[in-house]
């Protein structure tokens, strides 16, 4: 069995970029580091020469070769590899210099796990790999010129290399755009870059071009994803497809304390991916079980910066609400990932919304100034969970959010109205969690609890839970957990008069605590006379 290594494209190939193993008379073979696509990797080829040593113990005389074409160094006979990071040790000199021999399993380990380090997860159902041509991006030529045109006239001038970054396009899409727009005269070579770039400005009628196309939106950003795309990503990364169990509950409120049992009625309507009310006293955590519902999902997903719908560009990406997850950085010029610069990669959004939600905020909204769209709430938190924090103390009536989410709940999917008039579907595939401190059946009618399917109650602590939130706080905000000063307060504070527990207490009775420490300049103590000040204060009303 013998596998063949083609050339690597391009001349500046490394020469370690193709590697050939040997073991007991079979050969495999990697594909050269700086054109690893998504049908092989790396990674892959490791990991099958790694299945094979186990399969085939080899003839320990004959050893494990690898030629090594010239990569050998001179200092200390070690190959190097810019950017994957060989560990010391893993391929040695034997002999004449010019083969390596791959020493352990363990060190065949070592080097596995620094490529995966540098080689996306794609173990997931949906990747966006680079497009190679426009038509590949689902977008027009005339639609990327307008973005090319609307930078250079914001920026002045700018290289191929920067056109590219910042529209997050391929640079040779760039350069094919680019070359179109110099053949009409609305583009200028400036000069030259580095590395055998150019510097580009606009001509006197580009500078036209761009302010006729400024006018309908100033956008030019990262080029937008063509709306097919992106509900082909929302289908393969639909959470209504994830899965939670107890352990992932655990995990993802393992800084709460929170009762078993209240875990238990949480798994399975988070399971559902439909959504529920939570309810219950004010100041007994429902919104920070909320907040922490998609923590119970390990997995991460993809979502355009940008949509493209007919003209119009939405934007979808928020830094103020999607968490990107940061990806391993590399000086090494192999490009290891083949990933479309246009999506981002984020852990699955929780977007919560209070009494500041209008039904304005439920539509697609466009800057009147610079005719920018900007995407509802309901759709960057697909895929996710979104929290309507306070359910029936919003601006807008009850009556109105219900008759506008009433379809859109049943049926998974949702109508935007776009400001050229046109009508989209797109999906409405996120956890909603409605949290209030009042009853359910007084906010809403049977129609809409039906399609809420679990409505949870978040009880009172118990005594032990008060104390337990009690001993984790205290360290936190610089006291010692003294257990006679606690009992003093439960005592005489709260089984006295018959007053319920609420999660919040501890926190709020210690913050007073610490100020009255710090205003009569005591050592941080929990006292009975501290408390007894404490509770005064913030009980007075209650």
């Amino acid at each position: 069995m013998t596998c063949r290594q083609g050339n690597a494209s391009g001349s500046g190939a490394h020469p370690v970029s193709r590697l050939l193993f040997q073991y007991g008379g079979f050969a495999l073979c990697g594909p050269p580091l700086n054109v690893v696509r998504s049908t092989t990797t790396l990674g892959e080829t490791v990991s099958r020469m790694s299945n094979l040593a186990a399969d085939n113990p080899p003839d320990t005389s004959a050893g494990v070769e690898a030629a090594c074409e010239n990569s050998v160094n001179e200092a200390g006979g070690t190959p190097e590899i810019s950017g994957v990071g060989i560990p010391a040790g893993l391929l040695t000199r034997t002999g004449n210099g010019a083969s390596c021999e791959v020493e352990t399993s363990e060190q065949i380990e070592a080097l596995l796990t620094r490529v995966n380090e540098l080689v996306p997860d794609r173990a997931t159902d949906f990747f966006p790999n680079e497009p190679r041509s426009i038509a590949a991006t689902g977008l027009t030529s005339e639609e990327v010129e307008k973005l090319v045109l609307k930078l250079l006239s914001a920026r002045g001038s700018a290289s191929g290399r920067r056109i590219s970054s910042h529209l997050c396009l391929p640079l040779s899409i760039i350069e094919d755009i680019i070359r179109h727009l110099r053949d009409e005269q609305l583009v200028a070579l400036k000069g030259a870059a580095e590395a055998g770039d150019y510097d580009y400005v606009l001509s006197d009628k580009g500078r036209t071009r761009a302010a006729e196309y400024s006018h309908d939106s100033t956008y030019f950003g990262a080029a937008p994803v063509c709306l097919a795309d992106y509900l082909s990503a929302m289908a393969a990364q639909s959470i209504a497809g994830q899965e939670v169990t107890d352990t992932d509950l655990k995990r993802a409120f393992s800084d709460l304390i929170i009762n078993p049992a209240m875990l238990d009625r949480l798994g399975p309507a988070i399971n559902s991916g439909r959504g529920m009310f939570l309810f219950g006293e004010p100041g007994n955590g429902k919104t920070s079980i909320a907040e922490r519902i998609t923590a119970c999902f390990s997995s991460t997903i993809w979502i355009p910066r940008a949509l493209g719908i007919d003209g119009e560009i939405v934007r979808l990406f928020d830094p103020g609400i999607h968490k990107t997850i940061d990806a391993p950085v590399s000086d090494s010029l192999i490009d290891l990932s083949d990933v479309d610069r246009r999506w981002v990669q984020i852990e699955r959004p929780t977007v919560v919304v209070g009494g500041e939600l209008t039904m304005a905020d439920l539509e697609v909204s466009q800057n009147p100034a610079t005719r920018i769209c900007e995407s509802p709430v309901q759709l960057k938190s697909n895929c996710g969970t979104l929290v309507i924090d306070d359910f029936g103390r919003q601006r807008m009536p009850v009556d109105e959010l219900l008759n506008r989410w009433i379809v859109p709940l049943e049926k998974r999917y949702d109508f935007l109205n776009l400001p050229s008039g046109k009508k989209i579907q797109v999906p409405f595939d996120q956890l909603i969690v409605f949290s209030t401190n009042l009853e359910p059946k007084d906010l809403v009618d049977g129609a809409f609890l039906r399609r809420i399917p679990y409505k949870i109650q978040v009880p009172d602590p118990s005594e032990e839970e008060f104390k337990a939130i009690m001993n984790i706080l205290a360290p936190i905000m610089g006291f010692e957990y003294e257990e006679k000063a606690v009992q003093y307060l439960i005592d005489t504070h709260f089984h006295s008069c018959d007053r319920k527990f609420r999660s919040c207490h501890p926190r709020d009775l210690l913050l007073q605590v610490r100020n009255y420490c710090t205003y009569h300049r005591m050592p941080r103590k929990m006292t009975p006379e501290a408390f007894d000040f404490a509770t005064e204060n913030y009980f007075s009303v209650l």
